[in-house]
């Protein structure tokens, strides 16, 4: 069964959407590292304007927005949020398109899609989260060390463990940037992985261009849903918006697709 990895989004979009969820017959969950999340949250709650504003290289005004976001942030709040799927906004969730989706589609997706955050560590498509910006890579110093990564990394490997083995015969899809990626310690996953690899090609030259490539991660996993692909031959498959594997370019982790350039 495959296991489809996202990063989250700077971009955010919290505009309510209940009719949709009444809709569909859906209920927000809850993040399974929610006792981590507080951890990181007590930490942030006690930085100044200014150290936000160099955390994460911010201009006065978003870091103002996020110092509030911090000192307002409550783990048990229930009130202020909005599935994953949905508040995140950027270019990968472009291509997700994850308001089309139908009430099976999305129950796949909560068991076959995982997003990692900086804050929440991972988490699924339906899980509730708050307004926030805390990119992985920041250098957000914990009891565990100099950065997110050192406090996320042993967490968040043994986290995507236990949910793959819920998997029968599980392979990750790594749809997430490396910044994200690199939170997981790769030597200790006990599944394969695949890592797709978006192209275009110019004058002859494949090259990845990143806005584009970070849309068609959300259309591959946006295909891995409807399609319900299982099995990691499956992805050959893909070829959507003109995408086609390349078995030449590609070796046995890395796959390569490519599409002439529009």
């Amino acid at each position: 069964m495959l296991y489809a990895l996202l990063s989250p989004a700077k971009k955010l979009d919290f505009k309510p959407i209940p009719d949709l969820l009444e809709q569909l017959d859906l209920k927000p969950t809850q993040p399974a590292l929610l006792a981590e999340t507080s951890v990181i949250i007590d930490r942030a709650k006690k930085l100044s304007r200014e150290q936000i504003k160099r955390l994460m290289d911010l201009s006065p005004k978003l870091a103002e927005l996020n110092f509030a976001r911090f000192q307002i942030f409550d783990a048990t709040n229930r009130n202020d949020t909005k599935p994953a799927f949905y508040a995140f906004a950027g270019d990968v969730y472009v291509g997700l398109n994850a308001r089309t989706f139908d009430k099976s589609e999305i129950a796949f997706a909560q068991r076959h899609v995982g997003i990692i955050s900086g804050l929440y560590g991972l988490l699924r498509p339906l899980d509730a989260i708050q307004p926030y910006r805390l990119e992985m890579g920041s250098r957000l110093d914990t009891v565990d060390g100099t950065d997110l990564y050192a406090f996320w990394r042993d967490r968040l490997t043994a986290h995507v463990n236990a949910v793959t083995a819920k998997l029968k015969s599980p392979t990750i899809v790594n749809l997430a940037s490396n910044e994200y990626w690199s939170a997981i310690d790769q030597r200790r996953l006990k599944c394969p992985v695949v890592q797709p690899v978006f192209k275009e090609i110019r004058a002859g030259k494949a090259q990845v261009i990143s806005f584009l490539a970070k849309k068609a991660r959300g259309v591959m996993a946006r295909a891995i849903i409807e399609n319900r692909w299982e099995k990691p031959d499956d992805l050959k498959g893909f070829s959507t918006d003109g995408y086609r594997y390349d078995p030449r370019a590609s070796d046995d982790v890395t796959w390569v697709f490519s599409r002439k350039a529009k």
